[in-house]
């Protein structure tokens, strides 16, 4: 029996299942794993019994829709990465799917070689950050190996928000702020380059790891989430700024 480490299980909930059949095969192709829901309440219930890496979750969904299933599993503790499949393109359900916890979102008709992209993006982030953070738990109880000392990871403080970038948690005005892995990671981000500007296409290829272009909306999206969430005025922030015509700029004070 090999003791290699299974490929990712990849979760497609769908109820078209044409869509479903496809995306799945072309996954297979790819090496992962795959299993298809094709209602809510299914999926609900095995995502949180069968732990899988990744779900792909579309909107529109008998018995209970995606939106349901999403805020149930955050609501539980499940951080599993859910990319958000949806026909719809009012801007309302894809402020609703980031703000419930979603990692990205892909409006139908999409690309099959965009999702494939994203799915590999989307969980390249969480490895990366699960290794990050059972090697800290390693430091913590002292069964680290052997290293070079690294420069600390700070503790950044702007307005009345605390960011400890290596236990990655957010507090503001001592309280908890529960953000989104991408979000995190975006917010870490811009954290590390404090005064740059950088473009919605660079921060794309550095958040996202993604190199396709026409995405700039995602970064929108998702940076106003983040003002909505760490900003004392959203409508008119101090931190997390727009540059007109250049993208944005995070600014400390």
């Amino acid at each position: 029996m090999s003791d290699a480490t299974p490929s990712p299980l990849v979760a497609i909930v769908e109820d078209d299942a044409s869509i479903a059949e496809g995306i799945a095969l072309n996954l297979k192709l790819q090496g992962y794993r795959t299993q298809v829901f094709g209602d809510g309440e299914t999926a609900h219930r095995r995502i949180a019994s069968d732990a899988p890496d990744l779900v792909l979750l579309d909107i529109s969904l008998p018995k209970h829709n995606g939106l349901w299933v999403l805020e149930r599993l955050r609501a539980a503790g499940n951080q599993v990465p859910v990319v958000v499949l949806s026909a719809r393109r009012d801007e309302f359900d894809k402020v609703a799917a980031l703000q419930l916890g979603a990692d990205d979102y892909v409006t139908k008709p999409f690309a099959l070689a965009e999702l494939l992209a994203r799915v590999a993006a989307v969980l390249r982030r969480a490895h990366i950050s699960a290794k990050a953070a059972e090697s800290a738990g390693d430091a913590r109880s002292g069964n680290a190996r052997e290293a070079p000392p690294a420069e600390p990871i700070p503790t950044l403080r702007f307005g009345d928000v605390v960011v400890d970038l290596e236990t990655r948690t957010v507090t503001r005005s001592g309280e908890p702020v529960r953000l989104t892995h991408l979000e995190f990671e975006l917010l870490s981000f811009f954290c590390r380059r404090a005064n740059r500007v950088y473009s919605r296409e660079q921060i794309l290829r550095e958040v996202w790891g993604m190199r396709q272009a026409g995405q700039a909306r995602t970064v929108d999206n998702f940076l106003a989430q983040l003002r909505a969430k760490l900003e004392d005025d959203p409508e008119r922030p101090r931190h997390l700024l727009t540059v007109r015509g250049s993208g944005y700029r995070f600014v400390v004070d």
